[in-house]
Parts: structure tokens; C-alpha cells; sequence
């Protein structure tokens, strides 16, 4: 037994000196103080540790807390009814909880602008009662030393605070929080230990860091789309960069614009599970890919955590079923609704809850598959159908009796069928991310026509590099818009965060 300490003595806590709450009017000055507070709390926890794993004696229970963010307003003024966030929508105390300020710095400058602008009150920073798990004050891909004989006997739980997976959870975004009485109102979808938790899991599943995800993200479930993807990035990057300022793949290996090679030679010796890939631009405003792998499982546990980096929008590209005699291989098919047969989302977001099409993200994909395939108007029918998408969590659902689900696909009005996309719209609804669609029709099941292994060679070398590039321009497009205008109304319920 570790004579460091008795197991039967309470242990007092040992914290940083009490932060004084401050006021601010100005946006930029309250993301400083942010900062500043969650850099010290965390270099507090993290320099206790190597302490005690250098052998230092254990003199209590160390804890930091999470910077918050409070708003009072005391007014039901209106604010620009155009505006999907950016307010709250009556008097009262809001909070809520901070971490990593500065990885959420231009986010975070962002929301409390409008916040200040929309109710001409002050933002008061103060420290909140939330503690900083241990493991998360080190950040995500922290390498942490400790020596054999440190901490053998101890749990790490009784002197350092752990991640709380029973306060760890959705259920702000999903609408189901209810704060108790007279307790602040939430000002954001996402709490501070929430936050963390997905950072953690971005950086396991994806092998880069949360830093280099971008605003704009594309969604595959086909490798040759990252090929494709990989080989555009590194010719734009030997070519200047085109605006964009690096590129970066699995294991954070970067190329910077205007070098045709890495900054350091090698690679990731095993991709990740979701390898992502990021075209970088200043303020987050590049691009994102992800190659998902197959199914809603995936899809649903990437959406999950890119969430909470609140991207402005993101879309699927990949393949699917063609539904209809009519479709041809390579043809193009634009979703208008989603059929949610995934079940991975049943318990967060039911099956009734409707999930729109957005006009903003329809508009431009539409017509970045016009620009790139030069078809306009009704000659652009001959390539691409839009309607309903059916996602499925049955890889093989044509070998069981097809009589009930072809069915329900024509009851549907259904398309196209696959595995992913409802998943990511569902998704983009329950998080207020604005979400699209765009597949291209690789087989056609129910009509007999199979990819055999030299036409899936050709059908990939000639389309997905189409594909690819409509996929960019329609991001291209949404990046020109106002956060404002892209944020649609439609995605917000009745009692809303005001964090975007």
C-alpha cells in the first residue's frame, strides 16, 4: 500500500487562487479573459501531476474549474427576426460553461458580438463550479510521462477530478434539458466537459488535431474520393495554395501552400478508423474531408463529435442504389427528403420528427452540378433526380424478402437507397448544422444491374472526379454567404441557445 496517503483521511481541496468575475462590452477583451483563466486552471492541474508523478507528497484534492460565460437581460425586446442565433429570446440569466477559448477563438468572438449588439447588456466571465477532468486539461494527443513506482496504489479518482459521463451528454441539443428553479438558462448547445469529450474522440478516430478541422466539411464513404480529393489539395498546394494556406492529413502532416511536399517526411503507419484531411483557410473557412467507411454507426459517431466544433455546414458525397428503371450508373441524385431506416438515431431524434431539405444548400449544390457538368434548367434532369433518400442499417437487405422493404421505398417515393446519408442530415438537424446531400448511382438492385469489377473501375475513374469537384464548388458557394444567411430559422426550436 502507497504510504503516501491514508485512505481513511478526507482530503481538502487545493485549488487556484479564486478568479474575480469581470464584465465586459467588448467581445475580444472577454475571449482573452477566457483565456487566460482556462490556461491557468489547467497548467494548474497539469504541473500538480507531474509533480506527484515525479514523487511529491499528495497534500490534498486538486481541482480547476472551466471558465463560464453569463448573460442577464431583463428585456423582451425584439431583435432582427432574420436571425437564427445570436440572441436569446427572453429576460433572464444565461450561462454556459468554456474550454479550449482558443482553439474557439474567432467562434467565440463571433457569439458574443451578436450577444452584445442583440441586448446591449455586458458578458461577465467568471469561473464556474464544473471541475476540469485531469484528462482533459492535457489536451488531446498529450504524451504524459510518469514514473513506475508514481501513483501505483492510488487512484487517480480520489486526488484528481475524472470525466462525469452522467452530466457528459445531449441533452441541451436534443431539447430535453430542463434546468431546475432558478437555476441559469443555457446559452449554448454543448457544455465545456462535453466539448472535450468529443475532442478526445476526433482526434482517436481521425488522427488529426481538432485545430485543423474546418468550417465546411465533406462526408465520403468511398476512399477514391480522399485520392481524388488528396491529389487536388497537394496540386493547389504546389501551385500557391489558391487562398488556402496548408494542407493536412492523418497523423497532422502538413503541407504549407506553395511547397509541393510536406514539412516533414513519412507518414501515418495505419490510418485511422475516419482518416480527415483539411484544406485549410484563415478563420476555419477551408475544407474538411472524412472518409466515414460504411454505414450509420460511423456516420452517426463523426457527426457526433464534429458537432461541437460548430462547423456552418456539411455535406455527403458518396454512392447509393439507384431506385428507379430511369436512373443510369453515374447519374446524380440530389436529396430532397430522407426515409430513416438507420435506427441509430431513434432514441435522440424520432422517427416522426421531419427533416427538411434547406434552400440554401440545395440551391448550391444544384447549382455546382450545372457550372461543373455544363447541363442547365431541364436539360440538367438527364443526369440528376432529386427526392427522397432511404438510408438503411442492412448492407445486404436484398437477400431477405424484398416484398416489404420495396414497399415501403415506393410508399417513400424513394430514389436511392444507402447506408449514410439520412444519418448526417438527422444529424445536422439535431445539431443546427446545416446539412445536404449529393450521391451518384453506382448499382441498381432492383432492376439487375451490378457493378462486376472492371466496370466499377471505370465507372470510379470517370465520375468521382466530377463528383469531387461539384462537391467543392457547392462549398465554395456556401462559404461566400454570411454565417447568417446559411444558419437557417428552420433548424432552431422553440426554446433555443443563442450560441450558434
Amino acid at each position: 500500500m502507497n504510504n503516501r496517503i491514508s485512505s481513511l483521511a478526507p482530503l481538502p481541496f487545493i485549488s487556484p487562487e479564486s478568479f474575480t468575475p469581470r464584465s465586459f462590452d467588448d467581445p475580444v477583451k472577454a475571449v482573452d479573459a477566457l483565456t487566460e483563466l482556462y490556461d491557468r486552471n489547467t497548467a494548474f492541474l497539469t504541473s500538480s501531476f507531474s509533480a506527484l508523478s515525479k514523487g511529491a507528497p499528495i497534500q490534498g484534492r486538486y481541482r480547476a474549474c472551466y471558465p463560464q460565460v453569463t448573460i442577464e437581460t431583463t428585456s423582451f425586446g425584439h431583435v432582427d427576426s432574420r436571425l437564427s442565433f445570436g440572441h436569446v429570446t427572453a429576460p433572464g440569466i444565461y450561462t454556459t460553461t468554456i474550454t479550449r477559448p482558443q482553439l474557439f477563438r474567432h467562434y467565440l468572438k463571433e457569439q458574443l458580438g451578436h450577444l452584445i449588439r442583440s441586448h446591449g447588456v455586458p458578458i461577465l466571465i467568471s469561473e464556474s463550479a464544473t471541475p476540469i477532468p485531469l484528462h482533459f486539461a492535457f489536451g488531446e494527443g498529450a504524451h504524459v510521462e510518469v514514473s513506475a513506482s508514481a501513483l501505483v496504489d492510488i487512484p487517480l479518482r480520489d486526488i484528481f477530478d475524472a470525466p462525469d459521463l452522467t452530466t457528459t451528454d445531449d441533452e441541451i441539443a436534443n431539447g430535453e434539458y430542463e434546468p431546475a428553479p432558478g437555476e441559469p438558462l443555457p446559452l449554448a448547445p454543448f457544455t465545456a466537459q462535453r466539448i472535450d469529450y468529443s475532442l478526445a474522440r476526433l482526434s482517436h478516430y481521425t488522427a488529426t488535431g481538432a485545430n485543423h478541422f474546418q468550417n465546411f466539411v465533406l462526408f465520403t464513404n468511398y476512399q477514391f474520393y480522399i485520392d481524388e480529393f488528396c491529389a487536388w489539395a497537394r496540386d493547389l498546394m504546389a501551385s500557391g495554395g489558391g487562398g488556402y494556406t496548408a494542407f493536412v492529413e492523418p497523423g497532422n502532416i502538413m503541407t504549407m501552400a506553395g511547397s509541393d511536399r510536406p514539412e516533414a517526411n513519412g507518414a501515418s503507419l495505419r490510418l485511422p478508423q475516419m482518416p480527415a484531411y483539411h484544406l485549410k483557410k484563415k478563420g476555419h473557412a477551408g475544407i474538411t474531408m472524412v472518409n466515414i467507411g460504411v454505414g450509420p454507426s460511423n456516420a452517426k459517431t463523426i457527426t457526433d463529435h464534429i458537432a461541437v466544433l460548430r462547423p456552418h455546414a456539411w455535406l455527403m458525397l458518396g454512392h447509393c442504389a439507384g431506385l428507379r428503371n430511369s436512373q443510369r450508373l453515374g447519374d446524380y441524385v440530389l436529396a430532397h427528403a430522407y426515409m430513416r431506416e438507420d435506427h441509430v438515431l431513434d432514441d435522440d431524434l424520432p422517427v416522426w420528427v421531419p427533416i427538411p431539405a434547406l434552400a440554401e444548400v440545395q440551391v448550391a449544390l444544384e447549382d455546382a452540378v450545372a457550372e461543373i457538368t455544363g447541363y442547365e434548367g431541364f436539360e440538367l434532369k438527364r443526369i440528376m433526380r432529386t427526392g427522397t433518400v432511404a438510408t438503411i442499417d442492412n448492407r445486404n437487405w436484398e437477400l431477405r424478402d424484398q416484398r416489404g422493404p420495396v414497399k415501403r421505398l415506393s410508399q417513400a417515393r424513394a430514389i436511392a437507397l444507402d447506408m449514410e446519408s439520412a444519418t448526417i442530415a438527422a444529424n445536422g438537424f439535431r445539431f443546427r448544422v446545416p446539412y445536404g446531400t449529393l450521391l451518384c448511382v453506382s448499382d441498381k438492385p432492383l432492376h439487375g444491374e451490378l457493378k462486376l469489377p472492371g466496370m466499377a473501375t471505370a465507372f470510379y475513374r470517370t465520375q468521382v472526379s466530377q463528383h469531387l469537384q461539384i462537391g467543392i464548388r457547392a462549398i465554395q458557394k456556401l462559404a461566400a454567404m454570411p454565417p447568417e444567411k446559411l444558419h437557417s430559422r428552420k433548424l432552431r426550436s422553440f426554446f433555443e441557445t443563442a450560441f450558434q
